[in-house]
Formats: C-alpha cells, structure tokens, sequence
C-alpha cells in the first residue's frame, strides 16, 4: 500500500473505526505476510495508520533466523510498552518465526506482549485480539499442513506501486542444521498457481510492473491438487500428470505480460534444474538474476550444514547458470565460522568466491540459534575473534568482485524499470537492471513504473550512475 493511500485510509476512516500499527523485520518473507495480516485486519474494519502512537493494536512481525534481529525486536516492543502505559486498552503482538519460538518468554516471563501469532495462524488475529479485550492473554501458534492463505488478496504495503511479492510456497522441508525456519514455519506447502497468476495479473492491472515470486526454496515447488510436497508420491496419476513445477509457474506468470517483469527467491543448488534456467533464458521479462545461497565453500562444512549438496555440486549449477545464460546476475549467502570450520576450510570458501566472483554477497558470522539440529549436535566452537576476521576476508573479498564487476558495466547500456525517485536527489530516479543492479539516472520526463534504456557512465561502491538513452 502506497503512503498516500495510507493517508487517504486514515483520513476517512470513520469515527471510533479501530487503526493498526504494523511494523516489520528481516525478509522479504516476513514483508510478504505483513500484507496478508494488513487485508486480514481491514476485512475485519480496521485501518492502518503509520503512527504506533495513535494505535488501538500493534503489530510486529520479525524473524528468528539471527539473534540481533530478536534484540532490535526486544527493543521495540519495550518502547510500544510505554504507549501501553498511556493507553491501557492498546493490544501488543508478536507475529511471524519469532512469536512461535518464544511464545512463552513474550508472553509470561517478560510480558512484553499481549497476543502471540504464529506463521499459520494469521487468520485467528481478530479473534485474538477480542480475547485480549476480554482481559486474557491470547496464542495461536499451531503448524498448519494445508494454509497458504491463497485466497486473500495482500494489502500492498510497499510505497513504490510499482514491485510487488508473491509468496508462492510456506514452510520447508530442507533441515539445515543452521535454520530455525523449519521448526517456525512447517513443513513445505505449494500455493495454487492459478491464484499465483491471478495475483499476477491483478498487480499488473492496477499498474504494478514487477513481481518477485517467494518461497524458502522456490525451485522445490510443486503442485498437484495434493498438500505437502512429501506426499507427492501419494498423488493418483492424474494429478501427478497435471503437476506443476516451478519451471511451469514461472513460465505461467512469465505470460501474464511482456511488460511484467518476474523475479524469484530463494533458490536451492540442489534443487534449481536445467529446465528452470532454460525457461528463464526464454522469457526477456524473467530477470537474468539468480540468488543461489553457498553458505560454504567446503564439501565437509556444507554436510555438517545439512545443505543437500557439495563443492562440485554447486559449481555444476554455477556452470549451468552461466552456460543458459552467459549475462546472468548472481548474489549468494555465505556463513563464515560454522561448527568445527578449519582455517584451510574458510580458504575453500574464499576460493570459491574467486571462481564464481558474485555481483551481490549476504555474509554473517554464524551464530547458534536455539532448537536448530546444529545446537543440539554441534558445539559452536569458532571463537569470536576468528568468526570475525574470517568475516571480514569474505567480506573484504566480495567488495573486490562487486566493484570489478560495477566497472565492467561502464559503457554499456541496460533496460531499467524505473521504481521511484532517487534518496539523494529528487531530480534523479533509480531502478534496477535485469541482473538487480540499482542504477540511477536523472528524471527528465520519465516516471515510476517507465521502462528506461540508460547508459552507465560511473559507478559507486553498489550504485550504477547513468544516463538515458533513446
């Protein structure tokens, strides 16, 4: 939802009308099922107001896949107590990874919130937050194995009106011994894609130009009529013949419009296929831009990460990439310091990023989240001080191949979409390339939602500079 509609929501809302104050942390995830919370609570006659303090409820949404991301959510919810304080009639809530895993820490212990909501569970909200009207605290953080909330329409909460998520998957079924995300969010559920396309198509109507399909592992997708993608086997032959596959969605959402740019994330290197990279090959608006997650360079790491694949494997998908598509933008995760890391193994990794040179990198230490297989297995034996000067080789390293790879860009001329006005000048706008490189360029007569050929001239550590060209 853009800023003016939200100004527009709250300036009509009619009297005694309740508001909501929704805030988000971490991915694109968490953003994607804020906005299918949003329509669930304006259903119900609530308004959304971008200030915590005029609120009736509010609402955090964070994830628990790394500790600071839990303290800066700590944080928060002690500041909205202090509004609690004036309001004593105002509700507080956790939704989303972390509301399931400390449910009990937030709501007794710490009693920073009043109701807790799990990732398949937003349904329930309403009901929740009469309970707590009622003068009792409320949960609701059961694992469903059927929702994926397809037949709700997302309040779009992002300002642009131009980008849009589609969650296409919940839940998955890879238990990396890092991740909490299978314990939180379940076990892997396949949306309709029918309605994946109807969604689609409805952005596109209403003015929006890009999508980005998402799920924890978008390659693994599959839908058959059936439930969990670990019953396929179950299907009669019927629906196993009419199955789709990722390929197949992307294909079907690809065909919605030319004029539809389609992205994904995340992909898994051991299930992203030939046939997935073919069809992104044939589509010109299927973005030539692959997240592909290593984690770690060495085979050993990789098994003690329950990854599902190796060195050679990764680098086989890695070939394949740039064999289907040779102009293809690649980003990845890397942990440095996991359980038991040599110092000869954190170098394989190191090599790794010199042969692949990734345009885009997330790096973090590893840090032990509780209830994953890695802290009731391993020990996390990696001393700070080494997690973080491995750290900051990758770092260093990556920032060496970005920049080499900006430069290469000088000189040459892409198609942008245009997504909004620049930060630093409102007489420049940026946009992204099909390889996800933001690029900015001055305005002149173009608009948001304007597809731009622009020419690269200069580059700053992460921004292409260019200007228009016809």
């Amino acid at each position: 939802m853009q800023v003016l509609e939200k100004e527009i929501i709250e300036k009509e809302a009619p009297k005694g009308t309740k508001r909501f104050f929704l805030e988000t942390y971490g991915c694109a995830m968490n953003f994607s099922d804020s906005e299918i919370v949003a329509s669930i609570l304006k259903s119900e006659g609530y308004t959304i107001t971008s200030e915590a303090s005029e609120a009736d409820v509010i609402l955090m949404n964070t994830c628990a896949i790394r500790e600071n991301a839990e303290q800066r959510a700590r944080q928060r919810l002690t500041e909205f107590r202090v509004f609690k304080k004036e309001k004593p009639s105002l509700v507080i809530g956790v939704l989303g990874c972390m509301a399931e895993r400390m449910k009990t820490k937030l709501l007794e212990e710490e009693d920073l919130v009043d109701i807790v909501v799990g990732p398949d569970a937003y349904r329930s909200i309403p009901n929740l937050i009469g309970e707590v009207e009622g003068g009792q605290k409320a949960i609701n953080v059961l694992l469903s194995r059927e929702e994926t909330y397809a037949d709700i329409n997302p309040v779009r909460l992002s300002e642009n009106g131009i980008t849009a998520f589609i969650s296409i998957t919940r839940g998955c079924d890879n238990m990396c011994t890092f991740c909490v995300v299978p314990f939180t969010r379940g076990r892997e559920r396949s949306r309709d894609p029918h309605t994946i396309v109807k969604e689609a198509k409805n952005l596109f109507d209403n003015g929006y130009r890009e999508v980005t399909l998402l799920g924890q592992n978008v390659d693994s997708y599959l839908w058959y009529g059936g439930g969990l993608k670990k019953d396929f086997e179950k299907a009669t032959e019927e629906q196993k013949n009419k199955a789709v596959n990722f390929a197949n969605l992307l294909e079907m959402v690809a065909q919605v419009s030319p004029l539809l740019r389609v992205r994904f994330s995340t992909s898994n290197p051991q299930d992203m296929t030939d046939e997935v990279l073919h069809t992104m090959a044939k589509y010109e608006n299927i973005c030539k831009y692959v997240h592909l997650p290593m984690q770690s360079g060495n085979t050993r790491v990789l098994k003690q990460m329950n990854r599902g694949y190796d060195r050679e494997k990764y680098l086989d998908r890695i070939k394949a990439i740039k064999t289907i598509m040779p102009d293809c933008g690649l980003s990845t995760d890397i942990i440095s310091g996991f359980c038991t890391e040599t110092e000869e193994e954190h170098k394989e990794t190191l090599s790794l990023m010199d042969e692949v040179q990734f345009d885009y990198a997330y790096m973090f230490k590893y840090n032990e989240r509780p209830g994953t297989l890695a802290a009731k297995k391993y020990t996390d034996d990696i001393p700070e001080d080494i997690k973080s000067r491995r750290l900051q080789e990758i770092v260093d390293l990556h920032r060496k191949h970005a920049g080499e790879s900006n430069l290469r860009d000088i000189g040459g001329v892409f198609e942008v979409l245009a997504e909004g006005s620049s930060k630093k000048s409102s007489e420049d706008l940026y946009g992204r390339t099909t390889h996800n490189k933001v690029v900015v360029f001055p305005k002149e007569h173009y608009k948001p939602g304007d597809y731009v050929k622009v020419k690269v001239h200069s580059c700053t550590s992460g921004t292409l500079l260019g200007q228009a060209v016809k």
